[in-house]
C-alpha cells in the first residue's frame, strides 16, 4: 500500500513538471528574441514582437519569419532597410542612418544567438550590424543556412566556420570582409551554396573549394583575388559559377558538365577559349568579356543547344567567324565588339528576321556594318609569340617614343589651329559662340562637345544591334509617307510636338514627329545636337531612322525639326497595365522582363553616350510594346533640343495649378528634379498596382507607399492579385522594396540606376528558378 502511494505520489509530482518545463522552455526562447530585438535596436521589421503572445505563431512575411518546432526556434528570419552604400572608405566605425549605434557588439550578439540551440536557418540581412564576425560563431554547430549579407561586417572569415559541418548555405555578400579567402571548405561536406560576392577579398583561389563535390553554387565576383584558377571538373554539382570583378590571369578553366551559368567578366584571364567548352551543353549563360582572351574562338561555342546569352566583348579575339557558323536555337544575345574578328558576319548572326540582338561594333568586319575599324587594325591583333616575342620590348619604346614626339607636335599644332580657328569663327558665327552662357545655360551641351560626342560610343564600348542606319530624310519623302502631314495620319499630339504615322517607298512603317523651335540653334550647333541625338541606339530604345530640317542655311529659317522613328504598334505600358485577362494581359515573367528592359534603357542612356542623358522624364506611356512584348522608351533624348519647351510648359502648368497643387509639386521638386531613379520607382509601382492604378496618377501611388504602415499593408491595399499571379514570394518582395527605395524623399538613400538593374535582374532569376527549378 505505501509503495502504491509513493509511485502515486511520484507520477503527480512528474506531471507537475512537465507543463511548467514546457511554458519555461518557450519563455527561455521568447526572451532570447526580445534581448536580439534590443541589441538590434527596435528595427519596425521587429515591431511584431512587441505584441503578447506566442512569436512562434505570427504567420511568416517576406521580412520576418521565426519557425520553431517542438517549442524551440529552428528558423529566423530578419530583413532591414539599412543602405550598404558609402561614400569613401569604410573605416570600420558606425555611420549614422547606415549601422547600428557604437553601442551595439557583434561579439555579444552572435553570443545570445548561440542561445538558440536548435537554430537551423539564419538569416540576417540589411540590419547595420558592424565590427569583426567573432570566431563564437561556430557555436551555431546546427545551423545548415547562415545569411549575413549587407551589413557592415569587415576583418578576416573566422576560421572556426569550418566546424560548422551541418552548414549547407553560406551567404556573406556586400560586406567588408578583407584578407584572403580562408582555406576552410574541405571540412564543409554538405556545403551547397558559397557565396562570398562584393568584399574585399584578395589572394589566390583556395584550393580547398575545387574539391567540394556537393557545391551547386559559387560567387566570389566583386573582389580582388588573384592569380590562377584550378580544374574545377571535381565539382560534379556545380551549376553557377561567378567569378566576375577580380585579378585572375589564367586561362579558362575546365569546367564539370552540369554547370549552367558561368560569368567571368572582367578579370585577366588570358589564352584561347578551350575547344572543350562545346561539351557544356547545359550551358545557358556565359560571359567572358573584358578580359585577354585571344585566337578564335570555337564553333561550337555558338551552337550549344541551351545557351541563350553569350559575351566575348572587350578581348584580342580574331580571325575569321565561319558565314555557315551555326546558332542554337536559344541563342538570344551575342557580343562579339571590341574585338579584332575580320571577314564578313555569320548568317546567323546577321539575319535581321530573326529576334538575336548581335552587338559587333570595334571589330573590322566586312560589309556595310557600323563602327568597324580598317582592316589593317586587326591584320596583327592575335598578339604572336615565337620570334617576334623577344623584340616585343624594343618595339613599344620605339612606338612609346615616337608617340610622345608626335604628341608634342600635334600639341602646338592643334594650339595654333583653335587660335586661328576663333579668330575666324568669331566673324562668321557670331552668335554660336559670342554668349554661350544664353545659349547653353539650361543644358550645358557646349559646341566642342557636342562635337567630340561622335567618338564616344567606341570610348564607352557601347555595342552596336542590326539597326538600319541613320538619315537625313527630305520634306517631300516625309510628305508623301505622311500623305501631307493629314489629319488621318495623326497619332499623337503633346507638348513635345505631334506624332504622325507614316509608311515609306520601302514599306517600312514610321512614327514622323514634327517639333516647333522656339529656340533659334544656328545649323552648326542644331546638326550636332542631331548627331549625339543619332548615337543613342538600344534594343530598348524606339529606335531614331533619321531627321529633317525645314529651313534653308540661314538660321533665321529653321523654324521646325522632323524626327523619324521606327514605328512600334502594340500600345504603351500605362494601357498594357490596365489589361485584366486576355492576350494582351502581362504575366509576372512579362512584367519583369519589361522592368529590366526600361532600367537598361535608362542605364544606356545616362552612361552609354558622353555627355549622358539624365531628363529623360519616364513615364509608362511613353513606354512602348511590340509584337514580342519588347518594352523601348520613346520621347528619350529630346531635352536636348526641346528645352525651350519644357519650361514654357513648365511656366503653363504653374499658371493653372491651385494653390495646394502648387505647394505639393514645389515640395517634391527638391526630391524628383527628373530623377530617372524616381520615375523608374513610379513605373515599378504602376506594374505592381496593375488595373487598380487606372485613372491613378503615379504620384499617388507612391505617397500611398510611404504612407502604408509596412510592405505588408502596400500589399493588401494596393498590389492588384492579377498584376503578381504566379510571383515568387521572394521575387515579389525583392521588386517591391527596389521600388520603395526608389521613391524615397531622400534622394540620397535612393538606389543607381546600376543598382535598380541588378535587382531587377536578380529578381527575374529568382522567378525563372522558382517557376523552372
Amino acid at each position: 500500500m505505501a509503495s502504491s502511494r509513493a509511485f502515486l505520489a511520484s507520477f503527480i509530482l512528474s506531471c507537475f513538471w512537465v507543463f511548467p518545463l514546457s511554458e519555461q522552455l518557450q519563455s527561455s526562447q521568447t526572451e532570447v528574441l526580445q534581448q536580439l530585438r534590443k541589441q538590434l535596436q527596435y528595427p519596425t521589421q521587429l515591431d511584431p514582437w512587441s505584441y503578447a503572445g506566442d512569436l512562434c505563431s505570427f504567420p511568416p512575411s517576406p521580412f520576418l519569419s521565426v519557425i520553431c518546432e517542438d517549442n524551440a526556434i529552428t528558423e529566423l528570419k530578419i530583413i532591414g532597410d539599412k543602405p550598404t552604400k558609402i561614400i569613401g572608405n569604410f573605416n570600420g566605425r558606425p555611420i549614422p542612418g547606415r549601422t547600428l549605434s557604437p553601442s551595439f557588439s557583434v561579439d555579444s550578439f552572435v553570443t545570445t544567438l548561440a542561445r538558440l540551440t536548435s537554430l537551423k536557418s539564419l538569416i540576417m540581412v540589411a540590419l547595420g550590424i558592424w565590427g569583426p564576425l567573432p570566431d563564437k560563431i561556430h557555436r551555431l554547430d546546427s545551423l545548415q543556412l547562415l545569411d549575413l549579407s549587407s551589413n557592415f561586417l569587415y576583418g578576416s572569415i573566422p576560421q572556426r566556420i569550418s566546424a560548422m559541418g551541418m552548414l549547407r548555405s553560406l551567404t556573406l555578400d556586400s560586406n567588408f570582409f578583407n584578407g584572403t579567402v580562408p582555406d576552410l571548405f574541405g571540412s564543409l561536406s554538405n556545403l551547397t551554396v558559397l557565396s562570398l560576392k562584393n568584399n574585399r577579398l584578395t589572394g589566390p583561389f583556395p584550393s580547398s573549394i575545387s574539391a567540394v563535390a556537393t557545391l551547386t553554387s559559387l560567387s566570389l565576383s566583386k573582389n580582388n583575388i588573384s592569380g590562377g584558377l584550378p580544374d574545377l571538373t571535381a565539382m560534379a554539382s556545380l551549376e553557377v559559377l561567378d567569378l566576375r570583378e577580380n585579378m585572375f590571369d589564367s586561362g579558362i578553366p575546365s569546367m564539370p558538365r552540369r554547370i549552367i551559368t558561368v560569368l567571368l567578366s572582367k578579370n585577366s584571364i588570358d589564352g584561347e577559349i578551350p575547344p572543350q567548352i562545346g561539351d557544356l551543353t547545359r550551358l545557358q549563360h556565359l560571359d567572358l568579356s573584358y578580359n585577354l582572351l585571344r585566337g578564335n574562338p570555337p564553333s561550337s561555342l555558338f551552337s550549344l543547344p541551351n545557351l541563350s546569352y553569350l559575351s566575348l566583348s572587350s578581348n584580342m579575339l580574331g580571325g575569321s567567324l565561319s558565314r555557315k557558323l551555326a546558332c542554337g536555337a536559344n541563342l538570344g544575345f551575342v557580343d562579339i565588339s571590341i574585338n579584332r574578328f575580320t571577314g564578313s558576319l555569320p548568317l546567323c548572326l546577321s539575319d535581321n528576321s530573326s529576334e538575336r540582338v548581335v552587338k559587333f561594333n570595334g571589330n573590322c568586319l566586312l560589309g556595310e556594318l557600323s563602327g568597324q575599324h580598317e582592316p589593317w587594325f586587326c591584320r596583327d591583333g592575335g598578339m604572336k609569340t615565337g620570334r617576334k616575342g623577344k623584340y616585343l620590348g624594343l618595339l613599344i619604346c620605339a612606338i612609346v617614343g615616337a608617340c610622345l614626339v608626335m604628341l608634342g607636335f600635334l600639341f602646338v599644332l592643334l594650339y595654333l589651329c583653335r587660335k586661328f580657328r576663333r579668330r575666324v569663327v568669331s566673324k562668321t558665327e557670331p552668335r554660336l559662340l559670342s554668349n554661350p552662357s544664353m545659349e547653353h545655360r539650361s543644358t550645358g551641351y557646349s559646341p566642342e562637345l557636342l562635337a567630340n560626342a561622335r567618338c564616344i560610343a567606341q570610348a564607352k564600348r557601347v555595342g552596336s544591334q542590326v539597326m538600319p542606319a541613320y538619315r537625313v530624310f527630305s520634306l517631300e519623302e516625309l510628305k508623301a509617307a505622311t500623305d501631307d502631314f493629314s489629319a488621318a495620319s495623326l497619332i499623337g499630339e503633346g507638348s513635345h510636338g505631334t506624332v504622325y504615322r507614316g509608311k515609306l517607298e520601302n514599306g517600312c512603317q514610321v512614327a514622323v514627329r514634327c517639333l516647333a523651335l522656339f529656340k533659334k540653334y544656328s545649323i552648326r550647333n542644331l546638326n550636332l545636337r542631331l548627331d549625339l541625338l543619332s548615337k543613342l541606339r538600344h534594343p530598348h530604345l524606339v529606335c531614331l531612322l533619321g531627321h529633317c530640317v525645314d529651313g534653308s542655311s540661314d538660321d533665321s529659317s529653321v523654324n521646325r525639326v522632323f524626327l523619324v522613328y521606327e514605328h512600334v504598334a502594340h500600345g504603351n505600358l500605362r494601357l498594357r497595365l490596365c489589361e485584366k485577362s486576355g492576350e494582351k494581359f502581362l504575366r509576372w515573367e512579362h512584367r519583369l522582363a519589361i522592368l529590366i528592359g526600361i532600367a537598361k534603357a535608362t542605364h544606356f542612356l545616362q552612361a552609354g553616350v558622353l555627355p549622358g542623358f539624365f531628363n529623360n522624364k519616364l513615364k509608362s506611356h511613353n513606354v512602348l510594346l511590340n509584337e514580342h512584348r519588347v518594352a523601348k522608351i520613346s520621347d528619350y533624348g529630346l531635352s536636348i533640343i526641346t528645352e525651350e519647351i519644357d519650361k514654357r510648359e513648365g511656366k503653363a502648368e504653374t499658371a493653372k495649378s491651385s494653390h495646394a497643387a502648387q505647394i505639393k509639386r514645389q515640395s517634391l521638386e527638391m526630391t524628383t528634379l527628373d530623377d530617372d531613379v524616381f520615375s523608374l520607382g513610379l513605373i515599378i509601382l504602376e506594374t505592381l498596382a496593375g488595373p487598380l492604378q487606372e485613372g491613378k496618377d503615379p504620384s499617388v501611388l507612391a505617397d500611398e507607399m510611404r504612407t502604408s504602415q509596412g510592405r505588408l499593408e502596400f500589399r493588401e491595399t494596393m498590389i492588384d492579385p492579377s498584376a503578381i499571379g504566379g510571383a515568387a514570394e521572394e521575387s515579389l518582395s525583392l521588386v517591391i522594396s527596389m521600388a520603395q527605395k526608389c521613391v524615397s524623399l531622400d534622394s540620397s538613400l535612393r538606389p543607381s540606376v546600376e543598382d535598380v538593374l541588378w535587382n531587377l535582374q536578380y529578381a527575374a532569376q529568382v522567378q525563372s528558378t522558382a517557376t523552372h527549378p
